[in-house]
């Protein structure tokens, strides 16, 4: 998942549609001696000083750069000159560079390094935040400069890309109510302060529930785990006072892996209700209230704009444009993947009926019998292909894809040449190959810790713009990999492997850019999220299985009969995937879309459900309690569908090259790739730079043929 580090605060889509990603700095001189607040120093146009940050600075930081940039929004506001995209659009992409560099430490102490001081300091700087926010939405005299420039637009068009962003300008502002009047203003103002404590409670519930249950076994409850896996478990163990004991962690990382090889039933169960009960432990932690309010208040706040619901505000910007076109397409591929759920249900009672396991299907049961089947339907061993899948091995066949299709070159940096925030992270150039150009550098914080959110993401410090200059990229990519213990390999499954290409695959939409402003690289929720799921694609190709996937022991490559199982499989399971996720999704959109004035999300969750039909086998892969997507920011607010609509455009561009006799290292098509759907961000509509890579619009049954639900 893609996340900007602004969408891990409060404000999170109020300052991203505003601003977009970061700036460049304006190389004036701050007023402030707090460290967050000064210019980054060193190589590479400077970077972060993350060895000198300190939780104690922040709280001033983030004060003192909201001053400096309200400052800066005056003097644009009240320019006497007429409005002109240089006097006001230009001034505003300038405006903020100290607040940026504090909100990129703030990001990854959230993120990366979260803690009880951090989190207290979170609460108390989220109505802050949005207060700041709002007095820049509801300025009513820069919103005026701004719809003059968008209207003399009009008549005489700006270039491309200035006309692109002007027009996201003026769209923004719209959509957060800069046409209200003073009373309704005043309200949406006190909504989104609301807001921004509720996201920040939300998130602290769920890190705190991640935390508090652990589940530690004993010698004799470990059979089925991998050596890998029993190894991780106790050195977590160890870290928490528990010598000779093994820590099961109340995360996916965990947990998957443990339902997935575990052959105790009753601790898979205990795994997995701790997973899935996150934030709904009728507790001080308990999200249920939380999300009953955020529901309440975003309702209120679009029906201030005469919007009939929260759904219909959100996607009018967006591919999708309105709720039932996004509907339309989950629809129809729910009705294909619940059907695949019951088949591949059968399959898995019928190994346990084998077996003289005497049960029924229960979702703790889904990940383990699963893996049954594939061993039987396709002798394929997921814990023989993890042998093959070293982390550091995968990391350099994705550096190879970057320099086939980009023409990237990645040098590692040695340690201590540029600050990290924690010795797990590292550092590379990159370079282009053919004339050695500094593009940027790339950080790789790849292992879970304590304190550090779940999942995987990718963001930047620094995004590319020109119009000051060549501002080099800072992407970084953040992952929850077990850490091997001292002296072993890592080693992840094949869907962990998946991930980390994803993820790559936003870092290099970051280091291909192409773009004179920063507003430039804001991203479009159902589009953000095609470029990295399309990077999966290269995972499977000869050049990577070949010249990457070797033996953890031997060094042997992948042997050609394990990739043919694997590519025999490719579609194994996409019913459980598939309809795990797509309840999620039409989740949100439900959440989105009802009458909310006397929501109980409890009983909300559980109704709609079971009017979709959801499997009673499988839940959502994000129970609403702890679904931080929608609920501990905006971000993917009303547009968790984007990742289907996205991946309507991945498998639709892989037709492209899958039908090419060069296959996925075309380069005539990468080159087009990387021209019309890399380099432009948010420059061109992301509907018609797809429409000049394919020659068309994607069409959705390239993703049933994918998934095989045709």
């Amino acid at each position: 998942m893609k996340n900007n580090f602004r969408s891990i605060i409060g404000i999170t889509s109020l300052f991203i549609l505003l601003f977009g990603c970061d700036k460049a700095s304006n190389n004036k001189e701050t007023t402030s001696d707090n460290m967050l607040l000064q210019e980054w120093e060193g190589p590479y146009g400077g970077t972060p000083a993350f060895d000198k940050m300190q939780v104690s600075d922040l709280k001033e930081a983030i004060v003192k750069g909201i001053e400096i940039h309200l400052n800066e929004i005056d003097e644009i506001s009240n320019n006497t000159a007429p409005a002109t995209f240089e006097n006001t659009i230009l001034a505003m992409e300038k405006a903020g560079s100290d607040l940026d560099r504090v909100f990129t430490y703030y990001g990854i102490w959230r993120s990366n390094m979260s803690s009880p001081e951090l989190r207290q300091i979170a609460k108390e700087l989220a109505p802050i935040i949005s207060d700041y926010s709002s007095k820049i939405n509801q300025n009513d005299k820069l919103y005026q400069r701004i719809k003059k420039v968008h209207a003399d637009s009009k008549t005489t068009p700006l270039e491309q890309e200035a006309q692109r962003i002007t027009d996201l300008y003026y769209i923004g502002f719209v959509m957060k109510g800069a046409d209200l009047n003073a009373e309704k203003k005043k309200r949406y103002a006190e909504i989104d302060k609301e807001l921004s404590t509720l996201y920040s409670d939300f998130s602290n519930n769920v890190l705190a529930d991640e935390e508090s249950y652990v589940v530690y076994l004993t010698d004799k409850q470990l059979s089925g785990l991998p050596e890998s896996f029993v190894k991780s478990a106790a050195k977590q163990a160890e870290e928490r006072g528990k010598k000779g004991q093994y820590a099961v962690l109340n995360t996916r990382s965990f947990m998957e892996p443990f339902l997935t090889y575990s052959d105790e039933r009753e601790l898979r169960k205990q795994v997995w209700t701790n997973y899935i009960k996150r934030g709904d432990n009728r507790d001080e932690h308990d999200n249920n209230k939380i999300i009953a309010q955020i529901l309440k208040l975003r309702d209120e706040r679009v029906k201030l704009m005469g919007y009939a619901n929260y759904a219909t505000w959100r996607l009018q910007d967006r591919m999708a444009k309105n709720p039932a076109n996004a509907m339309d397409l989950m629809e129809k591929v729910w009705a294909a993947s619940v059907k695949t759920v019951h088949k591949e249900v059968k399959d898995m009672q019928s190994v346990a009926n084998k077996r003289g396991d005497k049960i029924t299907i229960e979702p703790w049961d889904y990940r383990y019998y699963a893996e049954k089947v594939r061993k039987a339907k396709y002798d394929l061993d997921s814990d023989e292909v993890k042998q093959y899948l070293q982390l550091e091995k995968l990391r350099e066949g994705m550096f190879m894809v970057a320099g086939e299709l980009f023409g990237f070159e990645f040098k590692a940096l040695p340690k201590g040449k540029v600050p990290v925030f924690h010795e797990d992270v590292r550092v590379w150039e990159v370079l282009n190959k053919e004339n050695g150009e500094l593009i940027g550098l790339w950080y790789l914080d790849p292992y879970a810790r304590k304190g550090k959110r779940s999942g995987a993401w990718a963001t930047t410090y620094r995004s590319f713009t020109s119009f000051e200059g060549k501002k080099i990229v800072l992407a970084s990519n953040n992952s929850n990999f077990i850490k091997p213990a001292p002296g072993e390999v890592s080693l992840v499954s094949w869907s962990d492997a998946e991930t980390f290409f994803h993820e790559f695959g936003h870092a290099l939409h970051f280091l291909s850019a192409n773009v004179k402003y920063p507003k430039s690289n804001s991203g479009v929720r159902d589009y953000t999220e095609f470029q990295s799921q399309l990077l999966e694609r290269w995972l499977p190709t000869d050049k990577v299985i070949n010249g990457f996937l070797t033996h953890v022991k031997t060094g042997e490559p992948m042997p050609q009969a394990l990739v043919k199982k694997i590519k025999a499989a490719a579609t194994f399971n996409q019913g459980f995937s598939t309809t795990e996720y797509l309840a999620s999704a039409l989740m949100d959109m439900k959440y989105h879309t009802t009458d909310v004035s006397n929501i109980d999300p409890i009983t909300f969750e559980k109704e709609t459900l079971d009017k979709l039909g959801l499997p009673k086998e499988i839940v959502m892969r994000h129970r609403s309690t702890q679904f931080g997507h929608v609920f501990s920011g905006e971000g993917y607010a009303a547009a968790y569908y984007g990742y289907l609509w996205a991946d309507v455009l991945t498998s639709d561009a892989a037709e492209l090259f899958e039908e090419s006799p060069k296959g996925y290292y075309d380069k005539e098509i990468a080159e087009k790739l990387v021209k019309y759907l890399f380099a432009p961000r948010n420059a061109i509509d992301p509907a018609e730079a797809y429409r000049m890579f394919r020659g068309r619009d994607a069409d959705y049954k390239a993703l049933m043929r994918d998934r095989g639900f045709m």
